[in-house]
């Protein structure tokens, strides 16, 4: 590889000895090389800090992980950590509440009775605990300010809020403006030193609820019976991150209490940042509010190792989605040297290019589809293989076939090149990851997470450099056995699995009004403030003509050495069904010099990723790789477009596939779901089923799918460049290599679809046999109106948008009815289209007539709260002030206002009239548009949990549709 290459990454492998600088009294560690330029800094109390800055924009990625996971559950109350992650939303002593000393006499009083109940076995006197607990819940909801934490993070412009657990890990996430740190960490610190377990029963709903949809879904139970069976001893296998259901009934607020104490504290949890600002004043701030905290010895985590595996374990689950198959291999954990080798060895295995599995099996058709990855963990790793089975094929052939390649790997049949191709993706994918904060971030508290030291973690790429063909190959056959887990995920009749029951509860008090004095204090903060920086089309975009048909758009690459480029048309697969199909098809090809398994090899030898991108009203042609390699790339590219040869054979097999792929989408919820709201909002005749019929499918010729790919040349489209090239440079290379004619063709004209008109309340149902509904209202309203958006973006804020939102806390918070529920009024995507109210909502089939009340009473009845409005207003304008529209993103924006006859950027005009609104204004909105309006109310559920008689009586005139109707075949 050129200079660049060797110079962006090994640099690190000089000097791999960590150094500790001093900056002012704090002392860091660092490491020579590295490419994030990161700083660890380790407090008094044992908190790791880790810092890393980069300036794209004013804002700061945070994570907090703690080393605490599922695996450290008590055994009689598993899922406890992911329940507490939930409780970590709820506030502290100062905030959250409106009288601490009140309201923890309650909880206290509610703590004592879940004790009882959760060892009680009879049933009524059960019910009679928790209606005594439901009671006590209710007046301390009188006391409780609920999203406060939610109203903290909008107060200083936070974004992306949330929080995630795993087996070993608990993350919790925040993107703020980098004037607010010092209110973040003061913030953070109080959560993660006084939590209170308030509004306990209610989320407990919701974490039911959560547990109920994962009951339904096939993936997760086939994913937790591969850990059971790779992990007999260790509770990676033997609990699950959501719990058992028998635990989950029984809750203990004292041992979550327990848990907090025990493992919420500074020597088990890091602060990470990445983004812009000053690591010599973060630290200053981090160590005020952090550093205050006591460590507190912490319990070894002990754990029975798992015997060899010396035959292989078969295991069978069955579910309603499509059949799969998968294969597992245990190995040690990430801080191992296990790591480095199963990284080369899933690269081998599959890269979605040229690895065993993508060449033998996917290019080839043997299979609707494999794959092979690793899945790395503190005390064990593992690599799974999976495949799905054509029309025909048996699960037992799929698994022989990805056993084959397992096989070819130990024989060392594979490329002496694929090392060297796999390590420069490595490199690839690293600058990419190191573009953004974020990714800086995540490979930050990962590295914390896996007690990766940081000189092992920035040096992983030229460790794997040095490892040699003989050594993966010695490696896979000491490690790839008949070792081996297989999991058989059957199609058919569920497993019988009682659902969570959720025990009856009173809605609690919402205090929508009030607020603590210490978010009042927050407000009151003076912060520097951040000015916006608006896109000006005319000055900030470079654009020159191919010709008068085809504008290129350039954004120069300064950050590193990748390059992205699309071919951008404004039609898509509503022109032409048959083009999705054509995309898909020549991937499949070679070119008369080249091989189909030769196009593939040479782009992953590059680094270089391309493919047709086909939605419904465009398609991109995308190139995306090392700048270094975009001239090979873009050749590459161009000789498949122009000089695609026909494959027959490949043909047949992908319309047998895609036949099969259509019937097992009628089997999957999700699916099945977007095919019924597209029916409902659309009618009979719609987006989702406007595709080729299976006649016309079969009637496909390899000369016309690869003709409709050649032919795009030829229609006005605009070029996206974002790269290290030089504008001269990129001219050149376009016009060598990107032919275009002298005649262009007319763009097709892209079929238009027209929402029903909803005189009145109907419903749309569809059968799905499941413990959980989908549901949906869908209202048609007025035409496109630039003027709207602003007023458009502020109502969907306040009501319907995040966690301060009144629809979610209404529904999740107050009523417990679902772990997801939103409502949003949807905005053109195109200037010839219309306004579109809608609200989602998943929960349990006897809960569908109280969720679509819940809804009707909100939007027929705004509930309006002066606070929550401000909040929603002031985070929309520190959202403008701090973000920034660059790199691709600039490109993008161009190409969009273009299309929607915006000469100025939207930001702006938001910016400048967000804040003229007042509440009354979004009442006049809602009251106008919102209010009273007919709506299509569509449900996916269970028949015969279906009232139809009450539905009919609720919500008007019950239409069932056949998945037949619904897919159109």
């Amino acid at each position: 590889m050129k200079r660049f290459i060797k110079n962006f990454l090994f640099g690190i492998s000089l000097l791999l000895i960590p150094t500790l600088l001093l900056a002012q009294e704090y002392k860091y560690e660092s490491v020579p090389g590295d490419p994030l330029n990161a700083r660890i800094y380790t407090l008094s109390n044992g908190l790791k800090v880790y810092m890393s800055v980069v300036k794209d924009e004013p804002r700061i990625q945070t994570f907090i992980p703690v080393r605490v996971g599922s695996k450290n559950d008590p055994k009689e109350t598993t899922g406890l950590a992911h329940y507490f992650e939930h409780m970590m939303f709820k506030g502290t002593p100062e905030f959250g509440t409106m009288d601490w000393e009140k309201e923890k006499v309650l909880i206290e009083k509610i703590e004592s009775l879940f004790e009882v109940y959760r060892v009680e076995t009879d049933p009524e006197k059960r019910s009679a605990i928790y209606h005594v607990i439901d009671s006590i819940s209710f007046e301390a909801s009188k006391l409780a300010i609920p999203n406060e934490y939610d109203k903290l993070m909008a107060t200083i412009g936070s974004t992306g809020t949330n929080a995630g657990t795993s087996n070993d890990y608990t993350v919790y996430i925040e993107n703020i403006p980098n004037n607010q740190l010092e209110n973040w960490a003061l913030i953070q610190s109080k959560r993660f030193s006084q939590n209170v377990l308030r509004l306990f029963h209610t989320e407990l709903e919701t974490v039911y609820e959560e547990k109920n949809m994962s009951l339904t879904n096939d993936g997760r139970k086939a994913s937790e019976l591969m850990m059971k069976g790779l992990y007999p001893n260790h509770p990676y296998g033997q609990q699950t991150t959501l719990g058992e259901a028998e635990h989950l009934k029984n809750p203990s607020m004292k041992n979550i209490r327990e848990f907090f104490a025990q493992y919420y504290v500074p020597n088990n949890f890091a602060v990470v940042l990445a983004g812009d600002f000053n690591p010599d004043e973060a630290i200053k701030i981090v160590d005020k509010y952090f550093g205050v905290l006591k460590p507190v010895e912490l319990p070894e985590f002990k754990f029975k190792p798992e015997e060899p595996i010396t035959t292989p374990v078969v295991l069978e689950t069955t579910g309603l989605e499509a059949e799969n198959v998968s294969i597992g291999f245990r190995f040690n954990g990430a801080n191992s040297a296990d790591k480095d080798m199963l990284d080369l060895v899933s690269s081998i295995l599959f890269n979605r290019k040229a690895g065993l599995v993508d060449l033998n099996i996917n290019k080839k058709q043997l299979t609707l589809g494999c794959a092979a990855f690793g899945r790395s963990m503190v005390d064990y790793s593992m690599l799974q293989l999976s495949g799905r089975n054509k029309k025909g094929q048996s699960l037992d052939e799929v698994k022989d076939l990805l056993l084959q390649q397992v096989e070819l790997l130990k024989k060392g049949d594979f490329p002496d090149w694929m090392l060297e191709a796999a390590i420069n993706n490595q490199k690839l994918s690293m600058m990419n990851m190191l573009e953004s904060g974020r990714g800086r971030a995540s490979m930050m508290y990962m590295a914390y997470l896996n007690r990766i030291n940081w000189a092992d973690a920035v040096s992983s790429i030229s460790r794997l450099e040095k490892i040699t063909k003989d050594q993966i190959v010695k490696f896979a056959n000491e490690k790839l056995g008949n070792n081996y887990v297989v999991v058989y995920k059957r199609q058919g009749k569920p497993e019988d699995v009682a659902k969570v029951a959720k025990p009856a509860i009173t809605p609690v008090h919402i205090n929508r009004d009030v607020e603590s004095g210490f978010l009042k204090k927050i407000k009151n903060t003076t912060v520097k403030p951040i000015e916006p920086v608006f896109v000006d089309y005319k000055k900030d975009i470079t654009k020159f003509n191919l010709n008068k048909e085809v504008e290129v758009l350039y954004n120069k690459n300064n950050t590193n050495g990748t390059f992205r480029m699309v071919y951008h048309f404004p039609f898509g697969r509503l022109s032409d069904p048959a083009l999705a199909h054509a995309a898909d098809y020549i991937q499949l090809l070679g070119t008369s010099k080249l091989t189909a398994d030769q196009v593939s090899q040479e782009f992953y030898k590059l680094a270089c990723t391309f493919n047709v991108s086909v939605s419904d009203e465009e398609i991109q042609i995308n190139l995306y790789g090392l700048s270094e390699n975009a001239e090979k790339a873009m050749s590459l590219m161009e000789s498949l477009l122009n000089d695609s040869k026909p494959d027959a054979e490949a043909l047949k097999s992908y319309v047998a596939n895609q036949l099969k792929a259509r019937n097992d989408s009628k089997k999957n919820q999700s699916t099945v779901f977007r095919a019924l709201v597209s029916y409902a909002t659309y009618g009979a005749e719609n987006p989702f089923n406007y595709i080729l019929s299976e006649e016309q499918l079969k009637a496909l010729t390899p000369e016309v799918l690869t003709q409709k790919v050649k032919a795009l040349s030829t229609y006005p489209h605009t070029v996206l460049y974002y790269g290290t090239a030089n504008q001269s440079d990129l001219k050149k290379m376009l016009t060598t290599y990107h032919k275009l004619p002298k005649k262009f063709n007319a763009t097709p004209l892209n079929k238009k679809f027209v929402e029903l008109d909803t005189p009145k309340d109907r419903v749309v149902f569809g059968h799905y046999e499941a413990k959980q509904s989908y549901l949906q209202t869908i209202s048609k309203s007025v035409p496109y109106s630039f003027e709207l958006y602003p007023i458009v973006s502020v109502y969907n804020d306040y009501f319907g948008g995040g966690m301060n939102a009144i629809v979610f806390q209404e529904l999740r918070e107050k009523r417990g009815l679902a772990y997801t529920a939103r409502a949003r009024f949807n905005t053109p995507s195109k200037p010839d289209r219309v306004f579109v109210n809608t609200s989602y909502i998943a929960t349990q089939n006897d809960k569908i007539v109280d969720a679509f009340n819940a809804f009707n009473e909100l939007f027929n009845d705004m509930p309006e709260v002066e606070l929550g409005f401000n909040l929603s207003k002031e985070s929309a304008i520190s959202d403008i002030r701090t973000n920034r529209t660059e790199k691709m993103d600039l490109l993008w924006s161009y190409v969009n206002a273009k299309e929607m006859g915006w000469n100025t950027d939207i930001r702006k005009v938001m910016f400048e009239k967000i804040p003229t609104f007042t509440l009354s204004d979004v009442k006049k909105f809602q009251e106008q548009y919102v209010k009273g309006k007919p709506k299509t109310y569509v449900i996916l559920g269970k028949e015969a949990d279906m009232d139809f008689g009450k539905l009919e009586q609720l919500y008007g005139p019950v239409t069932k549709l056949t998945l037949e109707e619904i897919f159109g075949y």
